[in-house]
């Protein structure tokens, strides 16, 4: 049994910049251990897997450690394949998943809007071990959604946050967001997730369900552009709209292959 494999660069215009990912269509479900195998074999941060279906197609995505409630950057690199190298002719994809609800995805030349409910953090005690495990600097804020929310003061220290990955991987959650105001952009952040088998998530679309929200409260506007400080780099154009999060951004084929199972 063969079944096709694309990898797609998301959130960037430049092959190896933004996150990597890679997408298998599928026209039927395979096993659950099996798609985590695949997972796991290729190594990147997320996996996604797509059936269609009648409202459009039913979407997956897997860690290489966990199957993951939402994923950002897969479902742009979804979308991207769709678009570009499946033949998708409509202006916009319906995505039903497990967890998150209905996403869409609508594209506008080589640059693809992301339609994702808005998580807004709430805060939280700090839990034992967090601040060490990311160099010992005292954030300004200490918040939570699905994830742990950090928010410091500059740009620079988002920057010089130096992770102890094996002390943050005994943090009770998939991931741990650092953000602060940016210098040329309205908001920079990381994103460290090393419980689900990715230390440092190049670029989070997830992420950017809390991100958004909270930064138009913030600095009182509803359109924001950020950047994600990872090495290979991320941008993102957002937009908060009530219950919806809205992020736009590039991406670029890689590669396509076969999988043999």
């Amino acid at each position: 049994m063969t079944i096709p494999i694309y990898q797609a660069d998301a959130f960037t215009s430049s092959l190896y910049g933004g996150n990597p990912a890679a997408v298998c269509p599928l026209t039927e479900w395979l096993p659950d251990e099996t798609m985590q195998k695949i997972a796991a074999e290729n190594n990147l941060a997320e996996t996604a897997f797509f059936v269609k279906t009648h409202e459009g197609y039913h979407l997956r995505w897997f860690t290489p450690e966990l199957e993951i409630d939402l994923c950002g950057h897969a479902t742009l690199a979804t979308a991207h394949i769709l678009f570009t190298e499946l033949g998708h002719a409509e202006p916009a994809i319906h995505f039903t998943t497990e967890k998150a609800g209905t996403l869409i995805v609508t594209r506008d030349g080589d640059r693809y809007t992301l339609d994702f409910p808005s998580r807004p953090p709430y805060p939280v005690e700090l839990p034992g071990g967090l601040i060490d495990a990311l160099g010992g600097k005292k954030p300004s804020h200490i918040l939570r959604s699905r994830d742990f929310f950090l928010v410091y003061e500059d740009e620079q220290d988002i920057i010089d946050i130096v992770p102890d990955h094996s002390a943050l991987a005994k943090i009770d959650a998939i991931g741990i967001i650092v953000t602060a105001p940016g210098n040329t952009v309205d908001f920079v952040s990381r994103f460290f997730a090393p419980a689900a088998g990715v230390p440092e998530d190049p670029v989070t679309g997830s992420a950017h369900c809390n991100l958004i929200p909270y930064w138009a409260e913030e600095l009182g506007k509803n359109e924001l552009h950020a950047y994600q400080l990872s090495a290979r780099k991320g941008e993102l154009w957002c937009e908060h709209k009530g219950d919806r999060a809205l992020m736009s951004g590039n991406a670029v084929t890689y590669l396509k292959g076969e999988i043999y199972i």
